[in-house]
Order: C-alpha cells, then sequence, then structure tokens
C-alpha cells in the first residue's frame, strides 16, 4: 500500500511528475482504495491521491496515480481512459498535461452520432489523428441517453484537419456522422480553427518557454554566461608582508630569514 494510502508522507516526499496520471469524472463513490485496486492492473502503484474538501470530506471529482515508472503510466492511459467507473466514464491523462496550458482551440464538434457511440469509442476512433485532451458525449441529463453530438479536442490544429477531412461524412456506427470545427462558447456565431487561433498556438511554445524562464527556469535561449570570478589575493600573514597580486594558486614565498623553516 502507497505511503499516502497508509497516513504516511515523507516530509521531503516529491512525485515523479512524469510517472503520473490524472483521472477526472469520478463518481462520489470512488474511494483511494478502489482507485488504488483499479490501477495496479497497469503497473505497480507508488502513490494515490483525491483531494476532499476539509468539511464535508468529499472529492472533487478527481485525482493523481502515481506509477512506479512512465512506461507503467503511459500503459494505464491507454487502458484505462474513459471506462466507465459507477456509470461515469473517467477521464484518463498525463498529470504533466496541464489542459489549460495545452488547449489552442483546436476543438471539433461530431454531429449526427448514432445514440450508442460512447466517450470510449469517440476516443478510439478520432485518436488515430493524434493526441487528444478530451472527448465528451452530450448526453440528457434525466435519462443519460446520448443527443446525437459530441466533441472532441486536439493539442494540436495538424490533428484536428486531418480527423476533419477523414471523418467527415464518414460512418460511425450506423450514421453518417458531420465533423467541423466547434462554435466558441463566448463568441457569438464563431468557429474555432481561425488564423488567429493557429497563430496564437504556432507562437505558444516560446511564450511557455518565457514564462517557465520567468519562475525559474531559463531555457536555452535566455541563458547569459556568468561572470569570471574575482580574483583572489593572499593577504599578509603577520606585519611586513605585502599582498600578492597573483591569483590562486601561487607559490608562497620562502620564509625571511632567521625564522625556522
Amino acid at each position: 500500500m502507497s505511503l499516502a494510502l497508509a497516513g504516511v508522507v515523507p516530509p521531503l516526499y516529491e512525485r515523479n511528475q512524469e510517472a503520473t496520471i490524472y483521472i477526472g469524472n469520478l463518481d462520489q463513490k470512488v474511494t483511494d482504495d478502489i482507485v488504488w485496486e483499479l490501477f495496479i492492473q497497469c503497473g505497480p502503484v507508488v502513490n494515490v491521491h483525491i483531494p476532499k474538501d476539509k468539511i464535508s470530506g468529499e472529492h472533487q471529482g478527481y485525482g493523481f496515480v502515481e506509477f512506479k515508472s512512465e512506461e507503467d503510466a503511459d500503459y494505464a492511459i491507454k487502458i484505462m481512459h474513459m471506462i466507465k467507473l459507477y456509470g461515469k466514464p473517467i477521464k484518463v491523462n498525463k498529470a504533466s498535461q496541464d489542459k489549460r496550458t495545452q488547449e489552442v482551440g483546436a476543438n471539433l464538434f461530431i454531429g449526427n452520432l448514432d445514440t450508442e457511440i460512447d466517450e470510449k469509442t469517440l476516443y478510439e476512433t478520432f485518436s488515430a489523428f493524434g493526441h487528444i485532451l478530451s472527448t465528451k458525449i452530450m448526453r440528457n441529463p434525466e435519462t443519460g441517453v446520448s443527443k446525437g453530438y459530441g466533441f472532441v479536442s486536439y493539442d494540436n490544429f495538424e490533428s484536428s484537419d486531418g480527423a476533419l477531412t477523414a471523418m467527415n461524412g464518414q460512418f460511425l456506427g450506423t450514421k453518417i456522422i458531420r465533423v467541423e470545427y466547434a462554435f466558441k462558447k463566448d463568441a457569438k456565431g464563431e468557429r474555432h480553427g481561425s488564423q488567429a487561433e493557429r497563430l496564437l498556438a504556432a507562437n505558444r511554445p516560446l511564450a511557455q518557454k518565457a514564462l517557465l524562464g520567468f519562475v525559474g527556469y531559463m531555457p536555452t535561449e535566455l541563458r547569459i554566461p556568468l561572470p569570471p570570478p574575482p580574483s583572489i589575493q593572499i593577504q599578509p600573514l603577520q606585519e611586513g608582508y605585502k599582498p600578492l597580486p597573483q591569483q590562486l594558486p601561487v607559490p608562497l614565498p620562502p620564509p625571511p630569514s632567521g625564522m625556522p623553516k
């Protein structure tokens, strides 16, 4: 069992981000132990952490699982993403991939979906074109039945363009689906995929490097040479000695006459 589950966390413990996965859309019935038992099937688990409200004790529907190796984390993402846990498809992604910084607007609308198509099927179909940040099927809140449309979000426009070109007008299940860029939430009638978004996406890596440099990591492009260290001089050991101008290391002068060698 992990140190966290045992209630003991080393004071200097540092999570291995590359071997840690994020799990989202968790039902309230899901506990640390359940997550542990589920994901240990993918590889050795080091730690499970589901943040909880200090007052109510309920979690916020997400958590983290740290594996012993990055390979196990990658395997868990492939196997566990969009499986249903207590009837809800869970989201499984790398914890180091923050959606707020990764999302660039490469968001597709998928229409005329067969009601039998779920999030996992949507993910498996569209992941052939690139890395997917999220998939979502819009459902009736009372019955849970699909409304016949959903969304797929990629981390780059090359992938979303390829998916749109290849999948629009193709059969998925029993229906011919419609694929196009989704409407923006905050803009009336404006779709994702604009030239402005693409320009921002192209410049995003440079902006992220600059931000990382600001918070403590200095990218190679911004590194500057350090000045040479100041000269170190030997100070006189007794009255009558003069400081030597040479830098260390320098040979010490012979002792004055009359002093023992």
